[in-house]
C-alpha cells in the first residue's frame, strides 16, 4: 500500500495524505495530468472516476463523475488554481450535479498536491483544506479519508503498467 500516514488537523482544517512510489516524479504527475490514468484511481475501487473534461492548466475546468456499485452516480468538480511541473498542483474542488456543473460553487475545497523524489522514490503529498469544520466533518462522515487512501491504493498497479 502506498500510503504511508494520513492525518487530520481539526484547527487547520485540513486532511493530509502521504504516498510514496516506486517510480519517478514524472510518472507520478501523469497520474494527474494524463485524465486516463487519472480515472484509473480516482475514487476507491467500488466507485471509479470517469472524466468527461480535463483542462490541465491554470484556470482548467475538470468535470467526472463517480459510479457506485449499484450505478449511483456523484459528480465533481475541478478548478486547476496552480501547476508547476512536475512538483505541485493546487485544485479548487466540490460537488457537481447531474449536468456536471457545480452544485454550489461557493461549497469547495482545495486540494493541494506536492510530488518530490525522496530516497529513490517518488513522495506525494495530498492535503485538503476545508472552509469550515462543519465541511470537514460533513466530507470525514462521508468517508473522504478512507476513500482516498483505498484511490491512492490502486496506483502501484498503474505505475507499473508504465
Amino acid at each position: 500500500m502506498p500510503v504511508v500516514s494520513s492525518s487530520r488537523d481539526a484547527d487547520a482544517l485540513t486532511l493530509t495524505i502521504e504516498s510514496e512510489f516506486a517510480a519517478t516524479a514524472e510518472q507520478v504527475w501523469s497520474l494527474w495530468s494524463d485524465p486516463r490514468r487519472l480515472e484509473r484511481w480516482w475514487g476507491p475501487p467500488t466507485w471509479p472516476a470517469t472524466f468527461v473534461r480535463h483542462e490541465f492548466v491554470p484556470g482548467g475546468q475538470s468535470r467526472y463523475y463517480m459510479t457506485g456499485p449499484d450505478g449511483t452516480k456523484a459528480g465533481g468538480w475541478w478548478t486547476f488554481l496552480d501547476i508547476v511541473e512536475p512538483s505541485a498542483i493546487s485544485i479548487r474542488d466540490g460537488f457537481a450535479g447531474e449536468d456536471g456543473e457545480p452544485v454550489d460553487p461557493g461549497d469547495y475545497g482545495t486540494m493541494d498536491v506536492a510530488i518530490a523524489a525522496k530516497d529513490g522514490r517518488t513522495a506525494m503529498t495530498v492535503i485538503n483544506t476545508f472552509q469550515s469544520a462543519e465541511q470537514m466533518q460533513k466530507l470525514l462522515d462521508m468517508g473522504q479519508e478512507e476513500g482516498m487512501k483505498e484511490a491512492m491504493g490502486q496506483i502501484d498497479v498503474i505505475l507499473a503498467d508504465g
